[in-house]
């Protein structure tokens, strides 16, 4: 199948590379892309692959390489010989750089940085100033609780964020967030609801332990 998408003549530079502008030549109706939509920026025909789209003023450079029905938005960047495959997400401000790897469902938004030879996978949402130069700097649990959620933890730049589905905490703060979901959600069977309530008490303890085990690398 020829490529769905072809270089502009309009070039940005940066870190010393020359990036072009594409366009779309087909519809993308997975990306609400028509033909002859602008997209973001790639260094070359090689950065992008299958039915994956860059958007915006986001960039792909070097030899890395966005395949399947991957998405690169908004400013984000990925470089080195990073990769984003499936249906996985770079939005906003995030960088994946190195040998990372960005696969499944997973989200990589704000100013999320992913490095080294770092993977983020399946449902896991990494957010904020999340800053994973390594596969244990994120710790990702499914399906979780009564709504069947995807808990993220990710290290960041001063410390930890947790992430249970559209909820944003700190491992301080999950079980006062458990508390109000059982309280609000979960109906009169209490049997279940501690069962389901013990199931977070297991993953709280996880987390604490992933996170002793950041404060150690940092001493």
């Amino acid at each position: 199948m020829s490529k769905h998408f072809e270089l502009t003549d309009e070039t940005i530079t940066t870190h010393g590379r020359m990036l072009r502008r594409i366009r779309a030549t087909r519809d993308l109706s997975q990306h609400c892309v028509k033909a002859g939509d602008l997209g973001g920026f790639v260094e070359s025909e090689d950065n992008l692959a299958g039915d994956a789209w860059v958007s915006g003023d986001a960039w792909v450079s070097g030899d890395a390489w966005v395949s399947g029905n991957a998405r690169v938005t908004g400013d984000a960047q990925v470089s080195g010989n990073a990769r984003v495959t499936g249906n996985a997400r770079v939005t906003g401000d995030a960088q994946v750089s190195g040998n990372a790897r960005v696969t499944g469902n997973a989200r990589v938004t704000g100013n999320a940085r992913v490095t080294g030879d770092a993977q983020v996978t399946g449902n896991a949402r990494v957010t904020g100033d999340a800053q994973v130069t390594s596969s244990r700097h994120v710790l990702t649990l499914s399906p979780i609780g009564a709504e069947n959620q995807t808990v993220t933890l990710c290290k960041t730049t001063t410390g930890h964020t947790l992430k249970v589905g559209c909820w944003t905490g700190t491992a301080d703060t999950l079980m006062e967030e458990v508390a109000r979901r059982r309280e609000k959600y979960w109906g009169d069977n209490e049997t279940r609801n501690q069962l389901l309530t013990s199931e977070y008490e297991s993953v709280l303890v996880l987390v604490q332990n992933r996170i002793k085990e950041w404060e150690i690398e940092s001493v």
